[in-house]
């Protein structure tokens, strides 16, 4: 089977490429036009050099493959309200739909993500993060639904995986990793009382692979792992890298005062924030999820999270981005 990945650079899209070569896929990647991909670098595949914006690339690229997944995205936090986050996230899977069908694809999987549900819950739940006000947040549910209303009426042949927090290797830019970064380093001040659902990207690749053959045409599958709070996370972390944990709990108004001043700043000096006001919100809500559906139905795996923490530490030292000799 011919499979071409869009976002293949990425942290997720560089885990996915790898074990879908590993699973004997002719694979095709689809990357922004004049980008570096080092993580792409000496694997067996096609590069196809493009624009998610413009659909006669991606039409061009998907020709003759028999799927696509979608992973492409922004996730952007900062600022909250911004027109290129939707362009690339709504806009661009509306193009990626529109060349799945000309090119009469057979399965389209696109990645999501968790918080198109309620923290707490399972697929069977409503949107619950819309008090975020958060675009990242809100273009990614606004492009599953328009996912299910072309299954709906035009019987696109999709379904959507939606991965929560994922740790791992191939974490260029860097994303998730960060906090280990900071955490190696002590500049964690101290913890909320918020949570994550963690887990290890490669479990999430899998679980994409899987769907190439398994699950249900129109479904969503929730691909995590590990609910901990932070401060579960970050003494399992601090563990498993043998350096110092966060000890101090951040009350809540205090969290919500350092988003509002760093934002204030980021405003004046036009630099992202460390903590913006919408991410403090974020962080003190406990976004928990149950993924049972995606354990059952595609096979996901349960990597326990130590590894996923290690080989995204090896990861960051090979490569420079974090001094570490634990």
């Amino acid at each position: 089977m011919k499979v071409i990945v869009t976002g293949a650079d990425g942290l997720l899209g560089s885990n996915l490429v790898r074990l879908l070569i590993e699973s004997d896929y002719e694979v095709g990647a689809f990357v922004e036009k004049g980008k570096k991909t080092p993580t792409l670098d000496n694997l067996d595949l096609k590069i196809h050099y493009g624009d998610i914006l413009d659909v006669d690339t991606l039409n061009e690229a998907f020709e003759g493959y028999d799927s696509v997944i979608h992973a492409a995205a922004s996730t952007s936090v900062w600022p909250s309200r911004s027109k290129k986050v939707w362009d690339i996230n709504f806009n661009g899977t509306k193009n990626v739909i529109e060349a799945v069908q000309k090119q009469k694809i057979g399965r389209l999987v696109a990645v999501g993500t968790a918080n198109s549900f309620t923290p707490g819950s399972n697929e069977q739940s409503g949107f619950g993060c819309e008090k975020y006000k958060l675009d990242y947040i809100d273009s990614k549910y606004a492009a599953l639904k328009l996912i299910r209303e072309k299954v709906a009426n035009e019987n696109l042949p999709a379904l959507v995986i939606h991965p929560t927090f994922m740790i791992g290797p191939y974490d260029t830019t860097p994303s998730s990793s960060v906090m280990l970064i900071r955490l190696i380093e002590g500049k964690i001040p101290g913890y909320t009382n918020g949570g994550k659902s963690w887990t290890y990207v490669k479990d999430v690749a899998q679980a994409i692979v899987n769907s190439l053959t398994m699950g249900q045409i129109g479904h969503s599958y929730i691909a995590g792992n590990w609910n901990l709070s932070y401060k579960e996370f970050f003494d399992l972390a601090a563990a498993t890298l043998n350096v110092k944990a966060p000890k101090f709990y951040i009350p809540r108004f205090i969290t919500l005062m350092g988003g509002a001043l760093s934002s204030l700043g980021a405003a004046i000096t036009k630099k992202p924030p460390l903590l913006s006001y919408t991410m403090a919100k974020i962080g003190l809500d406990k976004h928990y999820y149950d993924s049972t559906k995606a354990h059952t139905e595609l096979m996901m795996s349960q990597t326990p999270l130590e590894v996923a923490i290690k080989e995204c530490v090896n990861f960051l030292v090979e490569n420079n981005m974090v001094e570490y000799n634990g």
